[in-house]
C-alpha cells in the first residue's frame, strides 16, 4: 500500500472508529430517510382516503399541525441547546461548584426555552397569515392548552436528552436534534391516529401530542373543544414529566459520583 493510500486510509478509520463506538451517529445516518418516509407516507396515505372537509379546512389543519408542533420542537432543543451550550463551553462543572440547584437550573433552561419558542413563532404565525390566509387565533381560547401541552411535552423529552447526556457524554449529543423529531410520525401531527397500523396506535395514544392535535382538529373542522383529549393529554404530561424528573435525578446522581460533570464534553 503506497503511503498516500495509508494515509486516506488513516483518515477512513478515524472515522469509522468514532462511528463504531457512538451507536447515536450510527443511528443518525438511517435516522432522517426514514423519518420522511414515515411522516409523508402516513400523511398521503390520509389524503389519499380523507372526507372529513373542504380542501380549505384540510390545509388550514396542516398549517395549523405546523406551527403547533413547532412548540414542542421549539420547547425541546431550547432546553437541549442551552444545556449543550454549558457542556461546549466547559461550564458545567463550574455551575455546580456554586451554590445553583439542579432545580434551579431546570428553571432557568425551561424559562429561557419558553422565551425562544415564543420569538421563533412569531415571525412564522405572521407568514402564515399574510401568505396562506390562516389566523391560527381563529381556534379560540383552546390554542393555550394546546400551546401549553405541547410546551411541557418539549420539556420532558428534553429533559430524557440531558439525561442520556449526563450518562453518554458528547457522543449523544446528536439526540438533541433527532428526538423530538423522531416522535413526529406517531405525534399524528398532520392525521388522525386511525391512520396509523393497529400495532402503533397504542404507541401514538401514550404521547399528549397525539391527544393535542386530534383537539386541534375537532377545533378547526367542527368548532368544539375536544375536553377528554385535551383531559389525555394533560394527564400524560404529568405523568411523563414525572418521569423525566426522575431519570434526570438519577443520571445527576450518577454523573456527580463518576465525576462526568467536571469530563464531560471533554
Amino acid at each position: 500500500m503506497s503511503q498516500a493510500l495509508r494515509r486516506i486510509w488513516g483518515m477512513l478509520y478515524r472515522h469509522l472508529a468514532m462511528y463504531r463506538r457512538s451507536w447515536p451517529r450510527v443511528l443518525e445516518i438511517v435516522y432522517w430517510p426514514t423519518l420522511e418516509l414515515l411522516v409523508w407516507g402516513f400523511t398521503a396515505n390520509y389524503f389519499m382516503h380523507a372526507s372529513a372537509g373542504p380542501p380549505a379546512l384540510t390545509g388550514g389543519a396542516l398549517i395549523a399541525g405546523v406551527l403547533l408542533w413547532e412548540v414542542m420542537l421549539r420547547a425541546q432543543i431550547g432546553v437541549a441547546l442551552s444545556f449543550l451550550e454549558e457542556i461546549w463551553s466547559r461550564n458545567l462543572g463550574h455551575l455546580f461548584v456554586s451554590p445553583l440547584r439542579p432545580a434551579e437550573l431546570l428553571a432557568a433552561l425551561f424559562g429561557i426555552s419558553l422565551l425562544r419558542t415564543v420569538v421563533g413563532l412569531l415571525p412564522a404565525t405572521i407568514i402564515a397569515y399574510l401568505l396562506y390566509h390562516f389566523n391560527i387565533l381563529h381556534l379560540g381560547p383552546v390554542l393555550l392548552l394546546f400551546f401549553a401541552n405541547l410546551l411541557v411535552m418539549g420539556f420532558w423529552v428534553a429533559l430524557g436528552i440531558v439525561s442520556l447526556l449526563f450518562r453518554y457524554g458528547a457522543g449523544a449529543e446528536a439526540l438533541a436534534w433527532t428526538v423530538a423529531f423522531g416522535i413526529t410520525p406517531f405525534a399524528c401531527v398532520f392525521y388522525p391516529v386511525t391512520v396509523l397500523p393497529g400495532w402503533l396506535q397504542p404507541l401514538a395514544r401514550a404521547l399528549p401530542a397525539e391527544h393535542v392535535f386530534q383537539g386541534m382538529r375537532a377545533a378547526l373542522l367542527h368548532h368544539v373543544a375536544d375536553w377528554p383529549q385535551l383531559s389525555w393529554a394533560v394527564g400524560l404530561n404529568i405523568l411523563w414529566m414525572l418521569l423525566a424528573l426522575i431519570a434526570f435525578g438519577r443520571e445527576f446522581r450518577l454523573a456527580r459520583i463518576r465525576g462526568a460533570l467536571i469530563a464531560i464534553g471533554e
